[in-house]
């Protein structure tokens, strides 16, 4: 059977049922039904097997079973299953969210994925206290048809006050082929950052990263949390502090901001886990641009994915906003200025 055309979608109403292709015989129970329902993730139907929501010839069975061909797989869940399924990042269904006109500029839009160039300010997710204005208030004012899509086709987050370039699923097929990219760390995600200190000329931070033991609000390095793996390049010097280029192989929350910190190079403005103005040379310190720059200077300037429907490598870009364009150009004026002052006290 032929399953690229359009994705299997379980209903409440009536079951989606398969028939497994002998050529798979001897292949695990999980391996198939990913190939099958492959609008699904292979962990969601590992947990629909074990619940029985998932049967082989009307019978439960384990992921691990072999198949041997001309097995009938069938799938139904019950509401509150196809709910989850199509719910915000907090269990709300789309269908009682607010479809807004939100403001984000649209970097690419096809028929199977959007890349916004998110502005610094926008949460992307709906949550206590920001139950509209968010992007997936905006995405199902964008596209309607996107409440059929898990979280709106959102697939990676940024923080609130980080700013560029996000992938959005618009499809289910999509869905399931973007984040199995972010699962197999093929997502090429790039960062332009500005940090406090005379940060290496490059290197690899490999520390897990979970929830602060003492303030659960926040992030940490702890032996108790998941491997995060960042890299990171020094791009330009300024006075006590630096421009680099990070790229993530993981996608911990706040892993850029908690893994540089934790090296001693904490991120310009960041409210949480910055550090204070006074550790900057005075000059640098007073500069209106540093003093008044109220978020973390972070951008996601470039994306790389393959494309779930072509399967080509593409690429985009988002130059530094303006507000982080105008710290640098202050920074590297402050540097400048520095160097002429040296100059000519050697004179």
């Amino acid at each position: 059977m032929d399953t690229t055309e359009s994705p299997l979608v379980a209903s409440s109403d009536e079951p989606i049922e398969v028939r497994v292709s002998p050529e798979w015989s001897g292949k695990r129970l999980d391996a198939v039904a990913a190939l099958v329902f492959h609008s699904y993730s292979r962990n969601r139907l590992q947990s629909w097997i074990a619940e029985g929501y998932l049967t082989v010839n009307g019978q439960t069975g384990r992921s691990k079973d072999k198949v041997l061909g001309g097995e009938l797989l069938s799938l139904q869940l019950p509401p509150d299953l196809l709910a989850e399924t199509l719910a915000d990042a907090q269990g709300t269904s789309l269908s009682s969210m607010v479809a807004e006109a939100v403001e984000f500029p649209v970097v690419f839009e096809d028929a199977h994925i959007l890349v916004i160039n998110k502005p610094a300010g926008l949460v992307m997710h709906p949550a206590p206290g920001n139950r509209t204005g968010t992007l997936l208030n905006g995405l199902l004012h964008h596209s309607p048809s996107l409440v059929n899509v898990p979280r709106a086709g959102i697939v990676h987050r940024l923080d609130k006050d980080t700013s560029g370039l996000c992938v959005v699923a618009k499809t289910l097929e999509s869905h399931t082929h973007l984040v199995r990219q972010l699962q197999a760390r093929e997502m090429g995600r790039n960062y332009s950052a500005v940090v406090v200190g005379e940060v290496p000329i490059n290197g690899t931070i490999d520390a897990p990263i979970g929830r602060h033991p003492r303030d659960r609000k926040r992030m940490a390095v702890t032996d108790s949390g998941k491997d995060a793996i960042t890299h990171f390049e020094c791009v330009e010097r300024y006075r006590g502090c630096a421009r680099v280029s990070v790229k993530l192989e993981t996608g911990r929350t706040h892993q850029i901001r908690v893994h540089m910190t934790h090296i001693g190079y904490a991120l310009i403005g960041d409210p949480v886990y910055g550090r204070r103005l006074s550790v900057l040379p005075r000059q640098v310190a007073n500069v209106e641009a540093v003093a008044n720059f109220n978020r973390q200077a972070l951008h996601a300037h470039k994306l790389t994915l393959v494309h779930p429907a072509t399967e080509e490598t593409v690429s985009f870009d988002a130059p530094m906003p303006a507000d982080m364009d105008r710290l640098c150009t202050a920074l590297q004026n402050v540097a400048e200025q520095a160097l002429r002052d040296d100059a000519s006290k050697e004179r």
